[in-house]
């Protein structure tokens, strides 16, 4: 390897020992880092979180047999750049090697993705400025990436996000909506065809895999890929070669793979329409995007936002948002997420006439909680889906989101107490995925291990 990387003109030190490396590592400043996983005084998990600590910006890949694929993963989830499976494929060596040490820290190139982030991901929320953090650790690595939540929380913008930031930001992005393509076109759009290979194949066709070679390939809404593509897609993951439909030769690609889906692909592994094999390939890094309506006021800078751009496509004035109408936007549900709320603004910028927009011109969604007008006493009821409950007229001093939380966990462990705390069923009352219903859980410290 050593030679090999030298003909590459990369100057190596070699460590034989755990303690070696830590000794190397404190002595000379290195552009990246390969290790084994097993070394004779410990191994490279252990080395992997040392580098962690002391040296936080070095990029680690770790070689490892093919028997350890789920430690590798594990790596990966612990911060490794990648893994390579043994025997080390040249070619892939070269490619890892290339990407790890494309270039050395630049500030202003930080600067020009700290912007690039505030333009794609708009919000100044919690929930978002963990999301931009999260981004930036998972731009470094080369893991696959898969991402939840509910419909029009932005996968796309944010797949799409992950790889800008990354060192496979010259390549393409390819995004692919497994829903959206026929079944038996699958496998030749996914994987491209030769001449006469079928029917109305009248000339070579590139897949569009082979399309993302270099870059990323985004699979949204994977879990509506027939099992047979599943088996396909999996081996292309993992051994990042192809075979269009009607060759005899396999076509090397060099891609990394971010997938995405609304629906519970734990629970669909469990009913046998996932394969379990796939599932643990794409799920390596997990990224949930949270819903519009936890992100406060990030409503408000989205429909500006919207306004603008609306303003800008149409060529026409742009408008302000009056109060009353902001209150409005503030109070909904939002099951469509942004999209919902994009296509709110885009009605009301079409019906109203004057240069501002009120609650006339916004024709929203009813209410998923709908609170019903007070009367003389000193709290209003809320109807949810489970029960009711009461808040106080007047917000308390610790402000909105504090008082918003309260709220959420009052519903949660009200949904809990009517299901006799079977969480299953308890997502299935408040309109949500299990896996939601378990991030809220833990938020509160209301999660349990114990089996439904």
């Amino acid at each position: 390897m050593q030679m090999s990387l030298m003909r590459m003109g990369i100057k190596t030190h070699i460590a034989h020992r755990l303690a070696d490396a830590k000794q190397r590592l404190t002595d000379y400043q290195y552009d990246a880092c390969l290790t084994d996983l097993n070394l004779p005084d410990g191994n490279g998990l252990q080395l992997l979180d040392w580098i962690n600590q002391h040296c936080p910006s070095l990029p680690v890949a770790v070689l490892t047999a093919y028997g350890n694929m789920d430690i590798a993963i594990a790596a990966l989830k612990a911060g490794a750049f990648d893994f390579v499976s043994k025997p080390i494929n040249q070619k892939h060596l070269e490619q890892l090697l290339q990407k790890a040490l494309n270039k050395p820290v630049d500030y202003a190139q930080q600067s020009q993705e700290d912007a690039l982030e505030h333009r794609m991901l708009i919000g100044q929320s919690q929930p978002i400025q963990q999301l931009r953090i999260t981004l930036k650790k998972l731009a470094r690595s080369q893991a696959p990436v898969f991402i939840t939540g509910e419909s029009g929380t932005g996968k796309e913008v944010v797949a799409n996000l992950v790889h800008r930031l990354s060192n496979r930001n010259e390549g393409p992005f390819i995004a692919i909506n497994c829903g959206a393509i026929p079944s038996e076109l699958m496998e030749s759009e996914l994987f491209g065809h030769k001449k006469g290979s079928f029917t109305g194949a009248t000339q070579d066709k590139q897949g569009l895999i082979q399309s993302a070679h270099g870059g990323s390939l985004f699979l949204d809404e994977i879990a509506e890929l027939p099992l047979s593509m599943q088996v396909k897609l999996l081996r292309a993951v993992q051994e990042k070669r192809i075979r269009p439909l009607g060759s005899d030769t396999e076509i090397d690609v060099d891609f990394r793979v971010i997938s995405a889906s609304h629906q519970d692909l734990d629970a669909l592994v469990q009913q046998g329409k996932f394969r379990q094999d796939l599932y643990f390939r794409i799920h390596v890094m997990d990224l949930e995007l949270p819903p519009l309506r936890e992100r406060g006021n990030d409503i408000l800078l989205l429909a500006e936002h919207f306004i603008q751009k609306i303003a800008k496509e149409w060529e026409i004035p742009t408008k302000r948002l009056t109060e009353r109408s902001k209150e409005l936007l503030l109070g909904q549900y939002y099951p469509g997420n942004v999209r919902e709320l994009r296509n709110i603004i885009e009605r009301a910028m079409t019906l109203s006439d004057e240069e501002f927009i009120d609650i006339q011109h916004l024709q929203t969604a009813p209410l998923r909680q709908n609170i019903v007008a007070p009367d003389d006493s000193n709290t209003a009821q809320v109807a949810t889906n489970t029960d009711s409950f009461s808040i106080p007229k007047k917000l308390p001093e610790e402000g909105l989101e504090l008082f918003m939380e309260k709220i959420e966990k009052e519903i949660l462990l009200n949904a809990l107490n009517i299901t006799h705390w079977n969480r299953t069923l308890a997502a299935k009352k408040l309109g949500m995925t299990f896996r939601s219903l378990r991030y809220r859980l833990k938020k509160f410290g209301l999660d349990t291990d114990e089996e439904e």
